[in-house]
């Protein structure tokens, strides 16, 4: 935990012991990666306004390297902050939550990375996703609403196959680019609104669950 107010610091360090999780606290950048060098830990709750070296800073080090790129990162912003949100997830901070946060709320980010860490990617993308009158059957490439075939477009049912495996979890439209088409794929931002717009549409009263987070891109709903 990184956090250079000492309330903060004590309130994660609470809730999480209190849910099994050993928890380090630090006060600044510096320390965080110093004490990273000597124990990597599972995953990092992450402040942006530190002293010294801030959290984007820090984030952009912990990423670059190879010996931690792997470790989760979930990022704590003060509200309004939006192009730091859009800067620290295309860094590849896994998710973030504004101050003034919900204890419970963090902690259920904490453990939702941390499922992402250890279960990876291959047996989850075959899974069947089921979220009210919506199934995903990634399997025979196969959407349904209200039991019934939904048509969609090979990029439509790849954005939309990444957004509800990770429902909760904010994407920019970078990320999701990257994550359907590849990183070097000629697409603009603009199209990716145009596809969800699109899925939007054929997906019905479903369409509902993909929600816009103004200013950083797109999230399916918890």
């Amino acid at each position: 935990m990184v956090d250079d107010e000492e309330d903060i610091l004590e309130l994660v360090k609470y809730n999480l012991e209190k849910d099994g999780y050993r928890v380090t606290c630090v006060a600044t950048g510096e320390q965080a990666l110093e004490t990273i060098r000597s124990e990597i830990p599972d995953a990092i709750v992450l402040d942006l306004m530190l002293p010294g070296q801030d959290g984007l800073d820090v984030c952009r080090k912990i990423k670059g390297s190879q010996d931690t790129s792997a470790i989760p990162i979930v990022m704590l912003t003060a509200k309004g902050e939006d192009a730091d949100i859009v800067t620290g997830l295309e860094l590849g901070a896994d998710d973030y939550v504004t101050k003034p946060f919900s204890p419970r709320v963090l902690l259920a980010r904490v453990r939702a990375v941390l499922r992402r860490r250890n279960k990876g990617g291959g047996e989850e993308e075959s899974l069947i996703i089921a979220v009210g009158e919506l199934t995903i059957n990634p399997a025979r490439h196969e959407v349904k609403v209200k039991g019934e075939p939904t048509t969609l477009t090979a990029t439509e049912f790849r954005i939309l196959q990444y957004l509800a495996r990770r429902p909760g979890w904010v994407f920019t439209r970078d990320q999701i680019i990257s994550a359907v088409k590849g990183e070097d794929y000629p697409v603009t931002e603009r199209s990716v609104d145009v596809q969800i717009v699109s899925l939007r549409k054929k997906l019905g009263d479903s369409g509902n669950l993909i929600e816009t987070v103004r200013g950083v891109g797109y999230r399916f709903k918890e």
